[in-house]
Formats: C-alpha cells, sequence, structure tokens
C-alpha cells in the first residue's frame, strides 16, 4: 500500500496498512524553521539554505530527502504570490516591517524575533462605504498559480502520495481575514454591534473566495486529493464567540463555499483548519459538509479525544492531535510515545486519523522528540490488515 492509498484508506473510514502522516503539507501542519534546521542536523542530512515557506509564521519548506526519510505520506501544493503585489521590507530601529497583499502591516523584533505579528490593520474604523473602493487582491490573479497545474499533474501522475492544497484559497478564513483587516477589538466590537458593516465585509471575503475557486478549481483541482480551509473560532476555554452568532454571520457564507467546491471537484475532501475550544461548533461543521478537521488542539477545553472519536468519528477524519502546547516541547521522548499511543488509540480505530502536530512543530521542539513521534508511529499506528 502506497501513501496515496493508505491516506485516502483513512479518509474513507477503512483501516490502511497504518496511521498515515503528514509533516509540511499545509501552512498549519508544518514546522518553524529553527526546528527544522536542528531536524536536519540530527537527521545527518546534508546541510541547506533553510527556505522560508510562510514569512509570517516563519515555516520552513520541507525538502524532498526530509519527506522521504520520515516516510510523510502526504505532498502539499501552494499557490504563489499575486503579480500586483511585491514583498517588500522596511525597517526602524528596532523592527523589521512588510504589508501583505491585503494591505496589513506585520512586524517582527529585529534582535530575538520568531515571527511577524501584526502591526497596523488598514480597514480599523472604516465606513461601509469604503468596502467599495478598497483595493481588494484580485482571485483571478493567474500569477498566484502559475506552473501550479503543472507541478500538481505531475505529482497526482506519480501516484505515490496524497497531493493537498496546502495554502488557502483566497482569504485565510473570512473570521481570521476580518481579525487582521480590522484589527481583534474592532472585529468583535462590530461583530456585536455593527452588523450591516460586517455583513457588507464578509459578503466581499466571500465572494473573492467564491471567485478564486470558480477560477482555480477547474485547472488544479483534478490533480488534488484534499483542500485546506482556515479559520480559528475556538480560544483555549470555548468558543470566541456564540453559536447563533456563527450561524449568522459565517456559516451561510462558508455554506456557499464549500458547496461550490464540492460541485466544481466532488473527489475533493475538505479539511477545515480551526484551533480551540471547539466542541459545541462540530456539529455545526459536519452540516457544512467538512470531512477533515484538524489540528485537533487536545489541551483545550472539551478537546478529548476519545470522546470526539466515538461522537463525530463517522463522520469526520481527525487530522493532528499531537500536543505541541507542551508534550512535543517539554515532554520527555517517552512522554512523546505515550502521548502518541493515546492518540492512536482512541482516533485510529475504522481508520479516519491522519497524525500531525497541533499545529506547526514550534522552535523550541527536539529534533529527539521530532524522531520519538515517528518511532511511536511505527510502533502503535500499525494496523491488522488480516483482522
Amino acid at each position: 500500500m502506497n501513501s496515496r492509498e493508505r491516506l485516502l484508506n483513512a479518509l474513507k473510514h477503512v483501516e490502511p496498512d497504518r496511521v498515515p502522516y503528514d509533516l509540511g503539507s499545509t501552512l498549519v501542519t508544518s514546522i518553524n524553521r529553527m526546528a527544522y534546521s536542528n531536524l536536519v542536523s540530527f537527521l545527518g542530512l546534508p546541510q541547506r539554505q533553510i527556505r522560508i515557506h510562510d514569512l509570517v509564521q516563519q515555516l520552513a519548506w520541507v525538502d524532498e530527502d526530509v519527506l522521504q526519510r520520515l516516510s510523510v505520506d502526504t505532498r502539499g501544493v501552494f499557490v504563489k504570490d499575486p503579480a500586483s503585489w511585491k514583498l517588500q521590507f522596511r525597517e526602524d530601529a528596532r523592527y523589521r516591517f512588510f504589508k501583505d497583499m491585503w494591505g496589513v502591516t506585520w512586524r517582527m523584533p529585529k534582535e530575538g524575533g520568531l515571527y511577524y505579528d501584526l502591526w497596523l490593520h488598514p480597514l480599523q474604523g472604516a465606513e461601509a462605504s469604503e468596502l467599495d473602493h478598497y483595493p481588494w487582491p484580485d482571485p483571478l490573479d493567474s500569477a498566484r498559480i502559475d506552473g501550479l497545474e503543472e507541478q500538481t499533474r505531475a505529482l497526482w501522475e506519480r501516484g505515490e502520495y496524497a497531493v493537498i492544497m496546502g495554502s488557502t484559497g483566497m482569504t485565510s478564513g473570512l473570521l481570521q481575514t476580518s481579525q487582521w483587516l480590522l484589527g481583534f477589538e474592532d472585529c468583535y466590537a462590530r461583530l456585536a454591534g455593527d452588523r450591516p458593516f460586517m455583513e457588507k465585509l464578509y459578503d466581499k471575503l466571500m465572494e473573492l473566495d467564491l471567485a478564486f475557486w470558480e477560477f482555480f478549481l477547474p485547472r488544479v483541482g483534478p490533480y488534488l486529493n484534499i483542500i485546506l480551509y482556515a479559520d480559528d473560532f475556538g480560544g483555549q476555554s470555548g468558543l470566541l464567540m456564540s453559536k447563533s452568532m456563527f450561524r449568522h454571520y459565517f456559516k451561510p457564507r462558508y455554506k456557499q463555499i464549500f458547496c461550490l467546491i464540492k460541485e466544481k471537484s466532488p473527489h475533493l475532501y475538505i479539511m477545515f483548519h480551526n484551533c480551540g475550544a471547539i466542541y459545541d461548533l462540530i456539529p455545526e461543521l459536519i452540516d457544512l459538509d467538512v470531512d477533515i478537521l484538524n489540528p485537533i488542539q487536545v489541551s483545550a477545553e472539551g478537546m478529548d479525544t476519545k470522546k470526539l472519536k466515538r461522537e463525530f468519528g463517522d463522520a469526520l477524519t481527525f487530522w493532528g492531535g499531537i500536543n505541541t502546547q507542551r508534550i512535543l516541547p517539554r515532554g520527555t521522548p517517552q512522554e512523546v510515545k505515550d502521548e502518541v499511543k493515546r492518540r492512536i488509540d482512541d482516533l485510529a480505530p475504522g481508520g479516519g486519523y491522519v497524525l500531525n502536530t497541533v499545529h506547526n512543530i514550534q522552535r523550541d521542539v527536539p529534533p529527539q522528540n521530532i524522531m520519538a513521534m515517528l518511532e511511536a508511529l511505527q510502533e502503535y499506528g500499525m494496523y491488522s490488515l488480516d483482522g
């Protein structure tokens, strides 16, 4: 059984030969550049210039020799920068800044900086009329998929690995993109008190997403197994908003987006990334025809993996679940192995589980713990195919 067959069996809730494993196929299942450099050295592989894959998160491109060494079952493809936007940095005495294609400004400390943080929000305090004239990025910009059809087709025709659209389409999630454009305080205040503005903003973001998928799917969709959509509706102890607010603003718009994707490419599985304590939202996501839930933040309230599998395992594939808040960075290798065994025991029976960390592997995760995770996968993740 090759990697693609293994992962597709898991997605169909059929037990493959072993639990599939993902590293680096998406912008939410990857590895920080510093942790990656340490891992390459630990593996004794040739040193290389670490290529930055995602500037804000400081993620590394995971090279093919590493993917093969770690028996990763997935391969990701990613949209590119638009022709209308060029990455440009500016600096002051303390920070390095850049403005993204949405007009949002990010900054990172020059000394000891680990990530780029949100800094300036171009629509903070804006009036609804300003949305009509804002310079929105072009969802039909062909530069974003230049060469992508050929790259994806080549991966598909090899037939060896599951192929994933590892970046989100146009927005970075309806809620998340609005938080970046408005700032968190302005966003949540308007969600509660300025419904006309927020409805107009979310209609515009949905329109951009729909246009992108209409453009993208006929060209690249035939050569994909999975597409990623991402947003964050959960915090450490509960939802970031009421279910009624989710149902009003977000559910009907996600419904349109996901229905379009399923209509244009019915073979695709939709992975929806939602951090935090989202137990109460899971039935809503199932109703939206989500196939895969990521990252399964097991340290958040209510995200008990045994309960999740029992209640939702027939409808969802779980992707993630290995604790990155404590176990991976600060646990011993044996604690990591115990964590992996616990998640496999809870989530893997009957298929429907892909091993991955809770979000990206951060810089403080030692390579010994990454390898302990993989050793435990080999030890505990094998299915008995003869029954």
